[in-house]
């Protein structure tokens, strides 16, 4: 939708996650010339009557895929945020959203230009599940710190706390723990740093002064409109039981808990984790079982849906680190 007088166009960005065994997973819309983007098109009211329908049949046509939960994110609309070199076009905001689906028995999308990607791929340093990455300590801290360290008559906001408290707040160092949920604010720092291929898209530094690439960057903004949407799915896990949108019908104890470490970026203990299963009665035993684990042959369990009428926050309360 585009505003004439005010030069505005309205889009809708698709954060879409699935889970391919115990990888989350994001769904990109690739040219071969360009970096990778969300699924991404143009709310016209005249079509559709809400942003939801508008943004089902922009992904059923971008990549022939049927959407299970969504949920609106955020209202994306820094000035410049998809502007190019002599782009005299209109400004564009966008509406973000999450979106989850499960693909087991699915045919994969395989339309032109369509596919999945890893989302530690894209945010490696997200990914504890083996221990803290050695990324952070090797890299990004030390050049972090560096920058804290500079004179800030350039920051954004006088208002913010100070970079260094910022710095430590966001990647848990000194006192403060690691939280999960922090994803957004640890991109924006790497963003501010110059430390991402982002910032050099956007003019914000020449090039970035490091010797790896922090992530597979993406097209615009669409990496901070995706570190927003794991920040949320991230936290959605713990009082709502959307992990389950993205399990099959029947799944392992096993599966569960690889699908929950994969969305959470952080190891659980199997017996604490069962414990915890159990305690919230989220899940009930199908009666099946399987034997794809190898070995003896795991019982299969379903979402007890009955949880929903039973208690507000129906979720898994995993702990932080």
């Amino acid at each position: 939708m585009q505003d004439r007088t005010g030069g505005i166009e309205i889009g809708l960005n698709a954060v879409i996650v699935s889970m391919a065994g115990a990888e989350p997973r994001l769904l990109a819309v690739e040219d071969g010339n360009a970096l990778p983007a969300l699924p991404f098109g143009p709310f016209d009211p005249t079509r559709h009557r809400t942003m939801d329908v508008s943004l089902r049949e922009t992904v059923e046509a971008q990549a022939a895929l049927h959407l299970g939960y969504v949920e609106q994110l955020y209202t994306f609309g820094d000035r410049g945020r998809h502007r190019l070199p002599g782009d005299e076009g209109p400004h564009m905001v966008s509406v973000g959203y999450l979106a989850l689906t499960n693909m087991d028995g699915k045919a994969e999308a395989e339309r032109d230009g369509v596919g999945w990607r890893h989302w530690y791929a894209l945010f490696p340093w997200e990914d504890w599940r083996e221990g803290r990455p050695a990324l952070l300590d090797q890299v990004i801290l030390p050049a972090l710190e560096h920058w804290a360290r500079q004179k800030q008559e350039n920051d954004a906001s006088p208002d913010l706390p100070s970079r260094a408290v910022r710095l430590k707040r966001a990647f848990g160092t000194g006192d403060f723990p690691f939280d999960e949920e922090r994803v957004l604010e640890r991109y924006e720092l790497l963003y501010e740093s110059g430390l991402v291929e982002e910032a050099v898209a956007d003019g914000r530094v020449g090039k970035v002064a490091l010797p790896v690439r922090l992530g597979q960057p993406m097209r615009h903004d669409h990496r901070r409109i995706a570190a927003t949407a794991i920040a949320r799915l991230r936290g959605k896990i713990k009082y709502r039981p959307v992990i389950f949108e993205l399990m099959p019908a029947e799944f392992t104890l096993t599966a569960l808990q690889s699908a929950v470490e994969g969305i959470s970026g952080r190891h659980l203990h199997k017996q604490n984790f069962r414990r915890l299963v159990e305690g919230t009665e989220l899940v009930e035993p199908s009666g099946g079982t399987t034997a794809a684990t190898g070995g003896r042959p795991a019982a299969l369990y379903r979402f007890r849906r009955q949880v929903l009428e039973e208690r507000p926050q129906p979720g898994l309360k995993v702990g932080g680190r």
